[in-house]
């Protein structure tokens, strides 16, 4: 009987996915987040972006640095959402005042309908020569 209510279960769940059908560039600016022009300056977004970079300075980089200050937040290029694209992205640039006193580029993705049955989002950034693995590309080119 289990097996069965388990298995409705994952039907219902499919079906449901299968029906939401991706939002239309009309009703995009109020997608997820709340107006995309906002998302690059997001205070949350910042605050990850700090916080994630400090654990992987610490423990990946082995470096004693952090981000002190992020100035010039800027939208570099947006892709909404539509029939052919199923994961809005917004990418960002700005600048990032370490703790060592350097001036260094930060780029940044934010992606919305990323998580399972689109929901939740993934926040991906690199810092210009702080990418010893070319994890970005050279220069943090894949985010650009």
């Amino acid at each position: 009987m289990t097996r069965m209510r388990a298995a409705a279960l994952l039907l219902s769940l499919a079906s449901l996915s299968l029906g939401a059908m991706p939002a239309k560039a009309d009703n995009q600016l109020n997608y997820d987040l709340g107006r995309v022009t906002d998302a690059c300056r997001s205070p949350a977004i910042l605050g990850f972006i700090t916080s994630d970079f400090g654990y992987r300075a610490r423990n990946y980089l082995k470096m004693d640095i952090a981000i002190a200050e992020i100035h010039d937040m800027r939208q570099s290029r947006l892709e909404l959402r539509d029939e052919t694209r199923p994961i809005q992205r917004e990418y960002c640039s700005a600048t990032a005042i370490m703790t060592d006193g350097q001036r260094r580029g930060l780029w940044y993705l934010i992606e919305r309908g990323f998580g399972f049955a689109g929901i939740g989002s993934n926040i991906e950034f690199c810092l210009s020569g702080l990418d010893p693995w070319y994890v970005y590309g050279a220069q943090c080119a894949s985010l650009r």
